[in-house]
């Protein structure tokens, strides 16, 4: 389980593909091969014959695969969900900051921007699959959130009655709270390496059975154990590509922070 969290979480999508493709063919070939023997040791090759056993393999493999990639779409979606709420929160406390008394209205609608302007910058691929970029941007994102909070703590204390205030309060405390479940959703939440390990092991077991039967039966193609390979392995990428919320070519889209960040610079102060 270990090496999936410190290797395969960090293996480029490309390495993962043909890493993939060896574990397949490399089971397919210990399989065949002793398959042959075992057809060679064997006075009856029909006693050999698997087939209902690699069936019920492969579906049980199919099985795990779906179950794999449904972990990681729903994971997907929560991602877009955040991002679509944090937008609306953002949008919320900015307009709610018009209630605000002078100079706090200003100053917070600017550190608002700022901070929009920081979660825009997410959809750059200078940020992608470097851990120490992306801490970089939480500890900003925590530091403007003080920030603001500090406005919010003075303003309720000099108008601790104020409608308006407590709901502008409201928003922000909003706003805290997704960028908290953000940043857990998209840098912890991702698929146990328990279940990673268990559907390689069963792969191998799998791969290792059709290999079985290949070699026992005396037929086989080497062409065709390369196609299961490379549908398998392409399979194996996407799933990996959805897992992995800063690489690959599946990623939630920023549009509606980069389109908010549009509105609120050109609003002005």
């Amino acid at each position: 389980m270990e090496i999936y969290d410190h290797f395969l979480r960090t293996m480029p999508l490309w390495l993962v593909f043909f890493f993939t493709v060896l574990v397949v063919l490399i089971s397919v070939y210990i399989g065949f091969r002793i398959g042959r023997y075992a057809r060679g040791r064997s006075e009856d090759a029909t006693q050999l014959s698997s087939g209902s056993v690699v069936a019920a393999s492969l579906g049980l493999l199919a099985f795990m695969l779906a179950f794999t990639f449904g972990i990681a779409a729903n994971r997907f979606d929560t991602r877009k969900q955040i991002v679509l709420d944090e937008v609306n929160t953002i949008g919320t406390t900015y307009i709610r900051a018009d209630f605000l008394p002078e100079p706090e209205r200003t100053e917070v609608r600017k550190v608002l921007r700022d901070y929009v302007d920081m979660r825009a910058a997410i959809v750059s691929k200078d940020y992608w699959n470097k851990p120490d970029r992306i801490q970089e941007i939480i500890e900003n994102a925590e530091s403007i959130q003080d920030e603001l909070w500090t406005y919010a703590v003075d303003v309720g204390k000099r108008y601790p009655d104020s409608e308006v205030v407590g709901l502008f309060i409201s928003s922000l405390n909003d706003l805290i709270d997704l960028h908290t479940k953000r940043v857990v959703v998209v840098l912890q939440y991702q698929i146990p390496g328990a279940i990673w390990g268990a559907l390689y092991l069963l792969s191998v077991l799998t791969f290792g059975l059709v290999g079985f039967e290949l070699g026992a039966s005396g037929g086989g193609s080497v062409l065709v154990s390369v196609v299961i390979a490379l549908v398998f392995s392409t399979v194996i990428m996407l799933i990996t590509d959805l897992d992995r919320p800063m690489q690959g070519q599946i990623v939630v889209s920023q549009q509606p922070m980069i389109e908010l960040q549009q509105k609120l610079n050109s609003e002005g102060p």
